[in-house]
């Protein structure tokens, strides 16, 4: 058996182990094993389906969306993972109800950093109610519980977790770490024996408290000197040091208010010397208007590129927010030396960004996004209009399309057949001005070309439903034969 053959039999053995897993509700294991299949075969269309369901069926929607759109990419047609996306998109309410309360959860954890457990715990009730599947909101509801002591609503939330995940490593390590705290208060809250000491006094037997009285008044007396003490230390702070704080922080007031003055009045001069300039331009002709306006201009860019480079070298952006920068810069309106700091910049960030842009505006496009799509394309094509070959340029011409915007559509799709004739992308805008010119629909029924050029059908096929419980996908051959 050649090596291509015993590689897909190993997945379909991990693929079948997640199935057994998952039936059993034991999600964490099947999310293990599923990825370990794909690790063999990542063209395993059922083993990432299925791996979506486990997903969905733990509250985490958008990982198992990620899943499907991957799987709908490798296999256009005839593959359920496009039933399980236009079941999702067909409940918008629903999807929004899960939006917010993953917002709510990411507030919660907001509220956890600020020590806010009372408000994070009325938020994650809330979010439970909305999305009762939400394995995350249930253990860290549980972890507040036992950080606030409330035992018995903490072993509520883990069961209700252990149900949706059996074997997760999370739950059971809360549950093990309940167990222990429990026990520890229960040692805790037996009473003390009270000690006593016992003596013969003729023949009866006297019990006294070990403690005598003169002990027990001193213990009084040494309680009311601390109080006394206290008193006279505020009294001291109250009288001495708090006058002396406010003295401290009313001059440190004053001093800012002195700068805060000669700040502003140095801006004031600055505003009129550049109001008494802008006069002196406003006399002259229509070219020294132009002038100023050429002139203004270059200032914006360079300060805008200046911008840019300091994002550039401090190395704490990402391409696309360094990217927006560089798209505000008019190169044209720049010197020598800017033109060649935003040619060296551009180099380095574009490339990126236009990736990282062009692969979420296809995503967006797909799941009808449009708006978002059309964002992220148009500043792929403004760094680099011939990105992937006219891809980007196709994918903006068809969102303008299925977003009713048909003159922008015929002008991008135009240019796909200019710059790229006689290829797949130039007759796929060819179909599309011809569905314009024939008065076709704008709606996302049309099929929408990829990051790598290739058509992905939306249609869906007659498949099962996205419930997280119904597992019963097809057992795949392992090869046992051969010892897989």
């Amino acid at each position: 058996m050649d090596y291509t053959k015993k590689i897909l039999y190993q997945s379909n053995y991990w693929y079948n182990d997640g199935l057994r897993k998952a039936q059993i509700r034991d999600m964490s294991g099947a999310v293990t094993s599923l990825r370990r299949s794909l690790q063999y075969n990542r063209e395993n269309i059922a083993a990432r389906n299925l791996l979506g369901l486990v997903y969905y069926g733990r509250g985490e929607v958008a990982e198992g969306l990620v899943e499907w759109i991957i799987s709908k990419n490798l296999k256009p047609r005839d593959n359920i993972a496009s039933y399980f996306i236009s079941r999702v998109q067909a409940s918008a309410s629903e999807l929004d109800v899960v939006n917010q309360a993953i917002r709510r959860y990411n507030q919660c954890l907001v509220y956890c950093e600020q020590n806010g457990e009372d408000l994070a715990i009325i938020q994650l009730k809330k979010v439970i109610a909305a999305h009762p599947s939400f394995l995350k909101a249930y253990q860290l509801l549980a972890l507040l519980y036992l950080h606030t002591e409330q035992y018995a609503k903490a072993r509520q939330a883990l069961r209700t977790a252990r149900k949706l995940d059996t074997t997760n490593e999370m739950t059971l390590r809360y549950m093990h770490e309940l167990t222990n705290l429990r026990g520890q208060k229960i040692k805790d809250d037996k009473p003390k024996k009270e000690e006593a000491v016992e003596y013969n006094l003729g023949n009866e037997t006297i019990i006294q408290p070990k403690h005598s009285v003169a002990k027990a008044l001193a213990s009084k007396f040494t309680v009311m000197n601390i109080v006394v003490g206290a008193f006279i230390g505020a009294a001291i702070i109250w009288f001495l040091i708090v006058p002396a704080v406010d003295q401290t922080k009313n001059e440190k007031v004053n001093q800012q208010i002195v700068e805060y003055s000669e700040r502003i009045n140095a801006l004031e001069a600055q505003i009129s010397a550049q109001t008494r300039t802008l006069d002196e331009y406003r006399k002259n002709d229509t070219d020294t208007e132009n002038n100023a306006q050429s002139a203004a201009s270059t200032a914006d860019s360079y300060e805008n590129l200046l911008t840019a480079y300091n994002q550039w070298t401090s190395q704490s952006y990402t391409d696309d927010v360094m990217a927006d920068s560089l798209l505000n810069v008019n190169r044209d309106s720049l010197g020598d030396g800017g033109k060649a700091l935003y040619d060296e910049m551009s180099a380095d960030v574009f490339p990126g960004a236009s990736e990282s842009l062009y692969s979420g505006g296809t995503a967006s496009l797909e799941v009808a996004n449009y708006d978002t799509a059309i964002a992220s394309l148009g500043k792929v094509i403004r760094m680099d209009e011939n990105y992937d070959s006219g891809g980007a340029l196709l994918n903006l011409g068809l969102a303008y399309m299925r977003n009713g915007d048909n003159d922008n559509a015929v002008k991008y799709l135009k240019r796909v057949i200019e710059l790229f004739p006689d290829t797949d992308n130039a007759q796929e805008a060819q179909n599309g001005l011809s569905s314009i010119s024939q008065g076709g629909t704008t709606d996302g029924g049309a099929d929408t070309q990829n990051a790598d050029g290739q058509n992905s059908d939306t249609g869906s096929t007659d498949a099962g439903n996205t419930d997280s419980g119904d597992t019963d996908a097809p057992v795949q051959d392992t090869g046992a034969e051969d010892g897989y």
